[in-house]
């Protein structure tokens, strides 16, 4: 065990903690793996072995204070592009056939959909223009 290089057992303390990375999907364990990477570099470069483990220290909580709270948030939140009947939520249709509160018909998107007002005692009559509050499963709830 003397003949192989403490970058080497830092490299091998990488893929150590690579695998539940992998396994895992935490990716705290990819940080650090690449702390442990920083660790055999410092190794490499001839820094003792307080300095690897400072090293090691210092860039793993760095990239776990400084990325994780980064990713949390962009996990959080909702993406940008909607699709599907997100896309279509806020979107202005024609009344083809007169919309009140029991139903109708509204041409959305290209598309001829069944539609329903959101205010029960309006009604919208055909040719005028109304906006996508909702969709309820195939009908939109319009205003």
């Amino acid at each position: 065990m003397d003949d192989i290089d403490a970058w080497v057992w830092w490299l091998i303390g990488a893929v150590g903690l690579g695998i539940p990375l992998v396994v895992t999907a935490m990716p705290e364990f990819g940080m650090l793996a690449v702390g442990a990477v920083a660790g055999a570099v410092t190794a490499g470069l001839g820094g003792g072995v307080v300095l690897q483990v400072v090293i090691f220290a210092v860039v793993s909580v760095a990239l776990i204070a400084v990325v994780r709270p980064v990713a949390t948030r962009h996990r959080s939140q909702r993406p940008q592009l909607a699709t599907g009947i997100d896309a279509l939520k806020g979107k202005q249709a024609v009344v083809l056939e007169r919309v009140d509160g029991s139903g109708g018909r509204i041409k959305l998107a290209g598309e001829v959909w069944s539609a329903r007002a959101l205010d029960t005692g309006r009604a919208y009559e055909a040719g005028e223009e109304v906006d996508v509050v909702e969709i309820e499963g195939a009908t939109a709830i319009v205003m």
